[in-house]
């Protein structure tokens, strides 16, 4: 089993910064994908970023140029460093990963960060920006 504790949440104003992390601990030998995602007040959990184990990395359109996933494969972390914070960007953060089982099918699969559902979610950090 796998266990994700994301911290750095907190209260900025606009423009400002902040940086989540998340800590995986338990069986993470293999862990295929690591990521990002948000719920917004009233809306959708929607993916932020995220990192696959073949290195390929993506970020949502609203994010890029501001936000930067690095990850410590030995640590089993994944940092998401939040710049030029928006109002908009207000929200719970969830860190989430993805293991594939023993004999699943990824063939059909362009990137280990598009298989759903992940496996392994974390409680969530509050970012809020006003």
């Amino acid at each position: 089993h796998v266990q994700l504790v994301e911290s750095g949440g907190g209260s900025v104003e606009p423009g400002g910064s902040l940086n989540l992390s998340c800590a995986a601990t338990g069986k993470t030998n293999v862990l295929n994908c690591m990521a990002w995602f948000l719920q917004a007040p009233g809306k959708e959990r929607e993916a932020v970023a995220s990192i696959g184990s073949d290195g390929t990395t993506k970020y949502a359109d609203a994010v890029k140029g501001r936000f930067t996933l690095s990850h410590e494969n030995n640590k089993k972390t994944v940092d998401l460093q939040m710049n030029d914070l928006k109002p908009e960007d207000t929200a719970i953060y969830y860190c989430a990963a993805v293991r594939y089982g023993v004999n699943e099918d990824i063939s059909a699969l362009t990137s280990p960060c598009d298989r759903t559902p992940y496996d392994y979610w974390g409680p969530g950090t509050q970012v809020t920006v006003s």
